[in-house]
């Protein structure tokens, strides 16, 4: 037994000097980090560079482009919303030789939100003009996602396809006008128009149906109460 310890003990020993000698040192990771860095300096300096050069075109921009930016282009609406307010279409539109009109501000402050609302506007005084094909451009290039007068744009949008003959699309877009159950205003007048839409088509099972969800979604509405002569003229009126 004490030959076998003496063997054993040495094994052992060896065993974890060799572990020891495996594991690296701080000073070696440390020095193997600076060895790394040497040999791709140039790459990380120019990541760097290249973030630090991101950074500070993004705040120029913000700060001395957007900015400005969009506050001319809110000054601007201001203008030509004037003459809209005063159904002064065409200055709205066009301008007035000073001041830039809806089609000028939609192209010069593209990507701000005055720009944006100057599509909806140019949209509105184009199918007042009767510019039906205009309108619809305009009326398209309008994002109205988060804005209060989503519904009014879809709704213009489906004037100006009902005015080209385009029923399908007219219906369509009244039916994406009258989506938001809780607009008590427009929904229910945008829903009747579409229901008018499918009687222009022949089509007087989905003209029915949307004047039965008149009646029960929106029954305060004015449109609700014209719903039973709608029915009734179509055959589907039960006192």
């Amino acid at each position: 037994m004490a030959k076998q310890d003496l063997y054993t003990a040495p094994r052992q020993n060896t065993t974890t000097v060799q572990e020891d000698l495996s594991i690296p040192s701080a000073e070696d990771r440390l020095k193997g980090v600076e060895h790394w860095y040497q040999n791709n300096n140039k790459i990380i300096n120019n990541i760097l560079i290249g973030v630090l050069a991101l950074v500070v075109g993004i705040f120029a921009y913000t700060k001395f482009y957007k900015g400005p930016q969009m506050q001319k282009s809110n000054d601007a609406i201001f203008r030509a919303q004037t003459y809209f307010n005063i159904d002064s279409v065409n200055r709205a539109l066009n301008g007035d030789g000073q001041f830039d009109g809806f089609l000028t501000i939609a192209k010069k402050y593209s990507g701000t939100p005055a720009g944006n609302m100057a599509h909806y506007y140019a949209g509105v005084c184009l199918l007042k003009q009767g510019k039906f094909e205009d309108a619809v451009k305009q009326l398209n290039d309008f994002d109205g996602k988060g804005t209060l007068i989503a519904a009014m744009a879809k709704g213009n949008l489906g004037d100006a396809y009902m005015e080209l003959g385009k029923t399908d699309d007219a219906i369509k877009a009244y039916l994406d006008a009258s989506n938001d159950k809780d607009n008590l205003l427009l929904s229910p007048i945008y829903m009747q128009r579409a229901g008018m839409a499918y009687e222009l088509k022949n089509n007087p099972t989905e003209a029915i149906k949307l004047y039965h969800q008149i009646k029960d979604q929106f029954p305060q509405s004015n449109q609700a109460r014209e719903m039973d002569k709608s029915l009734a003229r179509l055959g589907d009126y039960n006192p």
